[in-house]
């Protein structure tokens, strides 16, 4: 049986050239589960708690949960990426963005990281951000529903601002 990094590759080699949706979708679930998978029963007993947590709208008591995650195990890409959501979703951007970074800097593929990544920097007004990251995702699954619209919509309206 492949170890985990052989097994993320062989899935995000397919991610690149999956075409349909429920593949991609497939693919990704594939990825998220090796993403989450660990040894370690304190951690995933702090994972587990975060995300119910954030199942219940409980921001502040995932991020403590995912913050002890990121104390512990900084190497472990998913516990900040969980972080950046909870942070996200309690409308600290700033915060969720610098989460971001630190997943990126552990698994530059994170096609989640990239992809909230995208949608904050939208959000406050930096397109040409957000098309990078957009232009990222796109290396990694070109094929995703709705990308290619976003990364032309992004485009079209960087266009016009320069045109004005």
């Amino acid at each position: 049986m492949p170890d985990r990094p052989q097994q993320l590759d062989e899935l995000f080699q397919r991610l690149r050239t999956a075409t349909a949706p429920l593949e991609i979708e497939a693919l990704q679930q594939g990825i998220w589960q090796l993403w989450l998978e660990t040894d370690d029963v304190a951690l995933n007993k702090h994972l587990e708690s975060g995300m119910r947590a954030l199942s219940a709208e409980d921001y502040t008591r995932a991020i403590a949960d995912f913050g002890w995650i990121v104390e512990q195990h900084p190497t472990y890409a998913e516990g900040w990426n969980k972080r950046a959501t909870a942070r996200y979703l309690r409308g600290e951007y700033r915060a969720s963005l610098l989460d971001i970074a630190r997943t990126l800097r552990l698994e530059p593929r994170h096609f989640g990281a990239l992809s909230g990544k995208a949608t904050i920097l939208r959000m406050v007004g930096d397109d040409r951000g957000a098309l990078r990251a957009l232009r990222r995702l796109s290396q990694l699954c070109p094929n995703l529903p709705g990308l290619q619209t976003q990364l032309h919509d992004l485009k079209r309206r960087l266009d016009d601002s320069d045109a004005a």
